[in-house]
C-alpha cells in the first residue's frame, strides 16, 4: 500500500460494492427507543407573592380553565461532576401527575433554548438510583461510562391552567409552580416559577409570556434542578467550546480550536445516532473526517506518535458508520435515477433492488450501533476528550498562526494540482477517485484554518467544495454501477427486468462522463479562487 493510499479519507466501503446478495444470519435487533416528544415552553422567575394577572387579557386567549393540583416528586440524577447538566441535559424519575416516569431532556440542534426533545420510558423501568439502559446509552457520549445517580430532589405543588385560543383550542398549558428543594425530608429552599408550554404545533406563546412580564416575571433558561445546584451546572462542558483566533496568535490555538469545534460535533452526534435521527450517521462522520484531516493538516505541530494513533482510531470510526451512510445513499440515489427511466422500469428495478439494500441498511445500522457500543468507541471518545483540552503540541506550534498555516493550506493544493494533471476523460475511474481523496483534503485544510484567516478561507473552501461535490457525484456513479451489475447477476432476475437493470446502468454511465465534463468546467474557477488568496 502507498501513502497516498494510506490517506484515503472516504473509502468505499466492501461491503457496498460485494457480497451484497447474501443473506446475513445474524438476526437484526432494533434497539427499544425511549418515547420522544418535542416541548417548546417558555420559563419565567416570580417572587413568592406574585399574583397572576387575568390572563384573558393575554392575546390570544380567550378562555382559561384551571385544572387540579398536582403534588410532584422528581428525582435528578447526574456524574458526580454534573456532566449532563453541563451539556444541557437534564435527567429526572418524576412521580406524580400524568406524565410520571424517567424523563431526559436533550437540546434540540439549532434550535431556541425553550425547545427541547424530552424522552420517556415508565416508572417501572428503574428505582431511583437505576438508570434505564436506554436512556442511559443515549448519552454515552457525554458521561463515557461514569455513574450516574442521584443529585437533588425536588417536590413540586404544580397549578396548571389551559389557555384556550378563541378557536376553542386548548393550544398551550400555563402551570405555576412552588419548588421544595429536599434533604431527605427536610425542606432547604424554596422558589416559585412559572412556565408556558405549546400544547399544538407552532402555537403562539408570546401574547401570554408578555402578560406575564409586565406584570413582574422574569424570563428564564435555567431548569429547576439547575437552579437548585447552583453555579456547578453552568460551568462548562468537558469539551469547551473553540476560542477565536487571530493571525498573530501561536498557531497552537488553531489546533485546540479545530479539536475542540469538531469534537464536539462528533459527541453530539454520537447522542443523535443513538437516536436514529436523520443525517445524524452522516454528520458524525463528517465530524471525524475533519478531525482526521486536520491532525494530518496540523501534523508538523503535534507529535506524530499521538497524531497517528487519534488519525488510526478516526477511521475505524468513521468506516464502522460508512456502510449504513453510503447504503442509505446509494439507495436513494438508485430509486430516484429508476424513477427517471419510466414508471415500468422503475417498478422492476426496486422490486429486486429495494429488498437488497434494505436488508443491508437494516444489517449496518445494526452493525455501526454495535460498533458504538464497543470497548474501542469508549476509548476513542475518552481520547477525543483529552485531544481536545490537551492537544501534544510540538515547538513550532508556538509559532504565529500567520507565519505557519499558510504553507501547510499550500501543501495540500500542491497535492490537488498534481492529481488533476493526471485525470484523463476516458482514464480509469481511480484516478478520478484519488483527485477526490486530495480535493477533500484541500478542502479541509481551508476549513481548518478559516476561523484563523476569515473570508479567503472561506472562500477557497466553497470554491473546493464545488470540486468535492463533483468529483463525489462522479464516485457515487461508479459504484452505482457495481452494485447494479452485481444485482443484475442475482439468480431470481428475469430478463425484462435485466434489460431494466441495464437501462439504470447506462444512466449512471452516462452520470460518470458528464462529472468527468462538469469537472473540467468547474477547476479553472477554482484555480483562480486560489491564486486571488494569500494561503499560499
Amino acid at each position: 500500500m502507498t501513502p497516498d493510499q494510506e490517506e484515503v479519507e472516504d473509502p468505499t466501503p466492501p461491503d457496498v460494492r460485494v457480497d451484497l446478495v447474501e443473506e446475513d444470519p445474524r438476526p437484526v435487533v432494533a434497539p427499544v427507543a425511549p418515547d420522544a416528544v418535542r416541548e417548546v415552553e417558555s420559563k419565567l422567575r416570580v417572587h413568592a407573592l406574585f399574583r397572576l394577572p387575568d390572563l384573558t387579557e393575554a392575546l390570544g386567549v380567550e378562555r382559561v380553565a384551571p385544572q387540579s393540583v398536582r403534588d410532584l416528586l422528581a428525582v435528578y440524577h447526574d456524574t458526580d461532576d454534573l456532566a449532563l447538566f453541563r451539556w444541557g441535559v437534564t435527567l429526572r424519575r418524576r412521580e406524580g401527575g400524568e406524565d410520571a416516569g424517567w424523563h431526559m431532556k436533550l437540546p434540540v440542534e439549532g434550535a431556541s433554548e425553550g425547545v427541547r426533545d424530552e424522552l420517556r420510558v415508565p416508572l417501572s423501568a428503574g428505582v431511583v438510583g437505576e438508570v434505564p439502559a436506554q436512556l442511559r446509552e443515549v448519552v454515552t457520549a457525554f458521561i463515557r461510562g461514569a455513574e450516574l445517580t442521584p443529585v437533588v430532589t425536588l417536590r413540586t405543588a404544580r397549578r396548571p391552567y389551559l389557555l384556550y385560543d378563541p378557536d376553542g383550542v386548548a393550544f398551550a398549558e400555563l402551570v405555576d409552580d412552588t419548588v421544595s428543594v429536599l434533604d431527605g425530608d427536610e425542606v432547604i429552599s424554596k422558589f416559585r416559577e412559572i412556565e408556558v408550554e405549546a400544547l399544538v404545533p407552532d402555537a403562539d406563546l408570546s401574547g401570554p409570556v408578555d402578560l406575564l412580564l409586565a406584570a413582574g416575571a422574569t424570563p428564564s433558561t435555567t431548569s429547576k434542578a439547575a437552579s437548585a445546584l447552583g453555579p456547578a451546572t453552568r460551568r462548562p462542558p468537558d469539551v469547551p467550546k473553540a476560542a477565536t483566533v487571530s493571525p498573530l496568535d501561536p498557531a497552537g490555538d488553531a489546533v485546540r480550536a479545530h479539536l475542540r469545534k469538531h469534537v464536539r460535533a462528533f459527541l453530539e452526534q454520537d447522542v443523535r445516532v443513538r437516536r436514529d435521527l436523520p443525517d445524524a450517521v452522516h454528520q458524525m462522520r463528517v465530524a471525524a473526517r475533519k478531525l482526521r484531516s486536520g491532525l494530518k493538516v496540523f501534523s508538523p505541530m503535534v507529535e506524530p506518535g499521538w497524531s497517528e494513533v487519534l488519525r488510526e482510531e478516526l477511521k475505524w470510526a468513521a468506516g464502522e458508520l460508512g456502510v449504513a451512510r453510503d447504503t442509505e445513499v446509494l439507495l436513494e440515489r438508485l430509486d430516484a435515477h429508476a424513477d427517471d427511466l419510466g414508471d415500468r422500469e422503475a417498478m422492476l428495478i426496486r422490486s429486486v433492488m429495494d429488498p437488497q439494500l434494505r436488508h443491508r441498511l437494516a444489517g449496518a445500522r445494526e452493525h455501526a450501533l454495535t460498533a458504538m457500543r464497543s470497548d474501542r468507541h469508549l476509548r476513542l471518545l475518552d481520547m477525543l476528550v483529552d485531544a481536545a483540552v490537551n492537544p501534544r503540541l510540538v515547538e513550532l506550534a508556538e509559532q504565529p498562526c500567520v507565519e505557519v498555516l499558510p504553507p501547510l493550506v499550500a501543501k495540500a493544493w500542491r497535492r490537488l494540482a498534481r492529481d488533476v494533471k493526471l485525470l484523463d476523460l476516458e482514464g480509469p475511474a481511480e484516478s478520478w477517485h484519488e483527485a477526490r481523496i486530495a480535493a477533500k483534503r484541500a478542502r479541509y485544510a481551508a476549513d481548518a484554518v478559516k476561523p484563523v484567516f476569515g473570508q479567503p478561507a472561506a472562500d477557497l473552501g466553497g470554491a473546493l467544495s464545488l470540486v468535492t461535490e463533483v468529483l463525489g457525484e462522479h464516485q457515487d456513479a461508479c459504484v452505482a454501477q457495481d452494485v447494479i451489475r452485481e444485482i443484475a447477476a442475482l439468480p431470481d432476475v428475469d430478463g425484462e427486468t435485466g434489460f431494466a437493470l441495464g437501462l439504470l446502468h447506462e444512466y449512471e454511465f452516462e452520470e460518470e462522463l458528464h462529472n468527468r465534463l462538469e469537472f473540467r468546467k468547474v477547476w479553472p474557477g477554482v484555480r483562480s479562487v486560489y491564486r486571488a488568496t494569500e494561503l499560499r
